[in-house]
């Protein structure tokens, strides 16, 4: 038997591993273990409660939230109600930190971070609100300007990769 034919059931192996070892850490640093579902290739969804009841019948058309191999990936972050870009820049991290908390991990264990502007005009400001919020470490990060716009009325949209 070659190595290249017992691989995949070694990966399959350390996939089951860490994802049992990042749902026994959700239930240890106050996630909700018992909402978050594992599918066969050991991948955790953390759910949005945020949802209506009449919303969860549905099929979702995306995860807030997976928890995969000792990662959390977060979706994109954005605010949808008046303000400047500071405002919104200051809601999105709130919403991402919150995720971050719920899944079991926080804002100095974000690896990775992905910003989308409305407007290459509001990078100063957005700027203004983002330094410090990662701790002394920030992640490494890639800022753009989107072509049309971020969806919905959102100034800057925001989703990140973060360490469990």
């Amino acid at each position: 038997m070659s190595a290249t034919q017992t691989a995949p059931s070694r990966r399959s192996a350390f996939r089951t591993l860490f994802a049992t070892i990042g749902a026994s850490a959700l239930g240890v640093f106050g996630g909700k273990a018992h909402a978050a579902t594992t599918d066969a290739t050991g991948i955790v969804t953390i759910p949005d409660e945020s949802q209506a009841p009449a919303a969860q019948k549905q099929v979702p058309l995306f995860s807030s939230a997976k928890v995969h191999g000792g990662l959390v990936f977060i979706a994109g972050k954005g605010y949808h109600e008046a303000g400047d870009i500071k405002v919104h820049t200051k809601s999105v991290l709130d919403q991402l930190e919150a995720e971050l908390t719920k899944a079991g991990s926080s804002m100095e264990k974000v690896l990775k971070v992905n910003v989308y502007l409305h407007d290459l005009e509001d990078y100063n400001g957005m700027n203004e609100v983002f330094r410090g919020r990662f701790g002394p470490n920030p992640p490494v990060r890639t800022t753009i300007a989107c072509y049309g716009g971020v969806p919905g009325k959102s100034l800057v949209e925001i989703d990140c990769i973060a360490a469990l």
